[in-house]
């Protein structure tokens, strides 16, 4: 066996999918990026374009590598039961039912390396952080196929997958790429309740994950209804998908353990929990990228969008919140109940926002 197949094998016996092709990104990807950015609907996300070369030609930006372990980390995990009290509505993306899954898949990375090294390898380990387009050298190492999610899809199980790399110095065989077998099956576009999935792929601009993870900025109005009871993220696409009526045979990895309270968090813990209580609790769980004001902020709409009879009740506690992002929602929230609130608010920047609510 080759030392890059030892280290298929190791990562296998840990419980994940793994598989191996030389590295770089095919032609027709790497147009497909391009074009992507060059159009804007990455959105806020200027990190992807001050890395865009590194993603579009990995093997200059680790000159040293030859070849790429992608491994796939499944998380299609059973419906979790509702803990008892608290202010506990909508849902949650399924990934983020576990503690931080970067954490995690970087313990099996580092003992990956740890075993390339015993095989006389370099090798280095990335979950997300690296400037790789992971999905890309998915499909090329025959793993998945992109779908029309913009997912990589396994079949056989679908797309609740969580992906890693491991760049080695070891030779690999080119193989093709998994073949897409979406097929004509469109429903996943059909179910993206704001339309930022299309033909051309994702409109970051428009999707639920970006607003209520990737941004601290305050959510569009325009869009508050549309996110429908998410509060954290969005699945709907993989829910439509067919291909994940599969999932159930795979489960998930033994790495991972969902958590009720993860799947349906206290929403009241985003107001009043300290920031410093907030990472204790939450630091190594994915509601940590967005912090506490932006899960209060993501409360404050799904709370609207659900006609809870709390919302009055909680903009009221986040009108006196310490973090400009909640206070900002806050005012949104008056809004929606035409009820001017904030307009003399202390910070300038709050004052002008919610005065600009109003015209």
């Amino acid at each position: 066996m080759s030392k890059l197949g030892e280290l298929k094998r190791r990562a296998e016996v840990l419980g994940l999918w793994a598989e191996a092709a030389p590295l770089g990104i095919e032609e027709a990807e790497r147009r497909r990026f391009s074009a992507w950015l060059t159009a804007g609907r990455h959105a806020g996300m200027a990190y992807l374009v001050r890395t865009k070369e590194a993603r579009l030609h990995p093997e200059r930006a680790f000159p040293w590598a030859k070849s790429v372990l992608v491994l796939a980390a499944p998380y299609a995990f059973p419906e979790m039961p509702l803990p008892k009290g608290g202010l506990r509505v909508g849902r949650v993306a399924r990934y983020a039912w576990t503690r931080d899954y970067h954490r995690t898949l970087e313990a099996v990375l580092a003992e990956l390396e740890h075993t390339a090294r015993h095989l006389g390898l370099q090798a280095k380990g990335y979950v997300d952080h690296g400037p790789l387009l992971e999905g890309a050298l998915a499909s090329a190492a025959g793993l998945g196929w992109i779908g029309k999610n913009t997912l990589v899809l396994r079949e056989g199980f679908g797309s609740y997958l969580l992906l890693a790399v491991l760049l080695t110095d070891a030779e690999a065989e080119p193989k093709a790429p998994a073949p897409p077998r979406c097929g004509t099956c469109t429903r996943c576009l059909a179910a993206c309740p704001t339309g930022a999935l299309d033909a051309e792929g994702l409109d970051a601009n428009r999707c639920i994950s970006y607003w209520t993870i990737e941004t601290r900025s305050p959510i569009p109005l325009s869009l508050w209804e549309a996110f429908g009871d998410w509060l954290f993220g969005c699945d709907d696409c993989q829910i439509a998908c067919p291909w994940n009526r599969f999932a159930g045979n795979g489960g998930y990895w033994r790495g991972f353990s969902p958590e009720p309270e993860l799947a349906h968090p206290d929403l009241w813990d985003f107001l009043r929990l300290s920031n410093r209580a907030f990472s204790r609790k939450y630091g190594d769980t994915a509601f940590a990228r967005p912090g506490r004001a932006g899960m209060a902020r993501n409360a404050i709409r799904l709370l609207w969008a659900l006609g809870h009879e709390a919302f009055e009740a909680y903009l009221e506690a986040a009108a006196r919140d310490s973090s400009p992002t909640v206070r900002k929602a806050a005012a949104q929230g008056f809004f929606r109940l035409e009820k001017p609130r904030l307009l003399d608010d202390p910070d300038p920047e709050v004052r002008a926002f919610a005065r600009g609510l109003w015209g």
